[in-house]
């Protein structure tokens, strides 16, 4: 478990924040009149059933989705109109299933980025093998083809080429949920050493309970087109909001 930032500078400063915010496809809102706020240097878990809009929430985070109504914030700055790719830098994303290239290796995959950026060599190699070897990888992995390592490691791999340039904010969407239990209790620990070691405001949308509770500072439970509920685990587990809380926590005992 991570250790939860100051809850003065969570107030202060937080990572995202979303004022009536309205996201609707066709004539369906999938969300309206969310306010909410997330805390900086945070692990915060997205949690709701199938279609709450989770997803999509993540999407309007990063940008690639607009709000109908009201204000998306990140890091300090409404999300901008202009220039989405830079801002889009400063975010590390991993979503489920890795997808990796499969035409390009290891290495080639989590230091694309990288190389787009222009990083030397030196500085690519270097960060390469400080998040391999983070995430618990062997150092010959990265010369395979994503073909040749198991989904696990895929995964893994999947979480390094997110972190490569050292991004502001961590989104993950369902990062997890296609690796069998075995292989997603091991890199559960692994995730929280790494973020142990590098401390950065991460969004985790998932569908499972457990995994909220293993791995997330603060909650967000998603529903009815809006945050049902939102708080530290510790005050969320004790005193849910609601049946639709209840029912997703007793999911994840």
């Amino acid at each position: 478990m991570t250790t939860s930032p100051d809850p003065n500078q969570e107030a202060a400063e937080p990572c995202v924040a979303l004022k009536q915010v309205g996201k609707r496809f066709g004539s369906n809102w999938v969300l309206r009149g969310v306010d909410a706020s997330f805390p900086a240097g945070a692990v915060t878990a997205i949690v709701g059933e199938s279609g709450s809009g989770k997803t999509t929430l993540l999407q309007l985070v990063n940008g690639m989705r607009r709000a109908d109504e009201g204000q998306v914030e990140v890091l300090g700055e409404p999300v901008p109109e202009r220039n989405v790719e830079a801002f889009r830098r400063r975010i590390g994303y991993a979503v489920q299933g890795a997808r990796l290239f499969p035409h390009m290796t290891v290495a080639q995959n989590v230091t694309l980025l990288a190389r787009l950026e222009g990083w030397p060599e030196e500085r690519r190699q270097g960060r390469l093998n400080e998040l391999v070897s983070a995430m618990g990888l062997e150092a010959e992995i990265a010369e395979r083809y994503p073909h040749q390592i198991s989904g696990g490691q895929q995964h893994r791999v999947g979480l390094c080429r997110a972190m490569m340039l050292h991004p502001d904010m961590l989104l993950l969407d369902e990062p997890f949920s296609a690796i069998d239990p075995i292989n997603r209790t091991d890199i559960y620990p692994v995730f929280e050493a790494l973020h142990e070691r590098e401390p950065i405001s991460t969004l985790l949308v998932t569908h499972d309970m457990a995994e909220a509770r293993r791995l997330a500072d603060y909650l967000v439970i998603v529903g009815d087109g809006g945050v049902v509920q939102a708080g530290a685990r510790e005050a969320v587990l004790e005193a849910p909001a609601n049946a639709t809380v209840t029912r997703l926590l007793e999911a994840g005992t």
